[in-house]
């Protein structure tokens, strides 16, 4: 049983880095690839319909670790505290800019009496929206990259200072955004496709997703390795009640991404609603 919470909690850590560093990393790349507001929200509408769901997996993560390595969680928590604190509200500023873009004043025609006014407003809001994604998307990439730093380092227990943790928190960032240009090449057109392409080069688009795919979910996993997580897991019984529970829930997991991706799995041609 221990090896198989092991197994789910390296999958689910996984799936959530892959799948969730698309929308994370095309977040992080906002102003580059949109620079109009319509061009904005072309790019915010090829990840709309993923950034929820692969959500889901970083909550599937947790809830192994709590459940299954409970002790482990806890020393966690309490020695990455100061990680946990800005990407926590990395990720909570994310997303009410993207709930939010949508939902700001309405925009009104220069003709009617305020409309220009109203206009001002909108674009106001949305460039504070704008703000929020980019500057979300940012600090949940340094955040991860920033513990990271401590687990790569086997001092798990312990906050990473000092070049090293900079340096790999910047290294981890950058993986994101590389992550999330691959992402923005198979799922855009127009002019932020085009600009995506450029910085991709030569590499096919499916080929360059994939690499930065394979390295982020190397992450979790080698990071995984510095943990003594066989030492922690919880008593037998917890284990027998728990793993497979999880293992019911992973195929309808699986099979909701894979209905997801399947659905959107066109360019995006138009913007949403946000």
């Amino acid at each position: 049983m221990d090896a198989l919470a092991i197994a789910l909690l390296a999958f689910f850590a996984t799936g959530y880095f892959v799948l969730a560093g698309a929308d994370i990393g095309t977040g992080m790349l906002l102003p580059y690839l949109g620079r109009t507001d319509h061009e904005r929200r072309l790019v915010i509408a090829s990840f709309a319909p993923f950034f929820l769901g692969n959500e889901v997996w970083l909550v599937a993560t947790a809830g192994v670790l709590v459940g299954c390595f409970p002790d482990l969680e806890g020393e966690l928590m309490t020695g990455q505290f100061v990680v946990f604190v800005p990407l926590l509200t990395g990720w909570i500023v994310r997303d009410v800019g993207l709930w939010s873009r949508g939902r700001g004043p309405a925009r009104g025609p220069g003709d009617e009496p305020g409309g220009e006014r109203r206009r001002d407003r909108a674009g106001a809001w949305r460039a504070v929206c704008d703000g929020a994604v980019v500057c979300g998307s940012w600090a949940v990439a340094l955040g991860w990259g920033w513990l990271l730093a401590a687990l790569l380092t086997g001092t798990p227990y312990e906050t990473a200072a000092g070049p090293v943790a900079v340096l790999t928190a910047l290294a981890v960032a950058v993986l994101f955004a590389a992550h999330g240009l691959g992402f923005a090449t198979l799922r855009l057109t127009g002019r932020p496709y085009a600009r995506a392409r450029r910085l991709v080069g030569r590499t096919g688009s499916w080929q360059s997703f994939a690499l930065t795919a394979v390295l982020l979910g190397a992450l979790p996993v080698v990071a995984g390795s510095a943990l003594p997580l066989a030492a922690r897991a919880a008593d037998s019984a917890t284990l027998s009640l728990l793993v497979p529970a999880l293992l019911v829930v992973l195929p309808l997991l699986v099979a909701a991404q894979v209905w997801t991706w399947r659905t959107f799995r066109h360019r995006v041609t138009r913007p949403s609603y946000l």
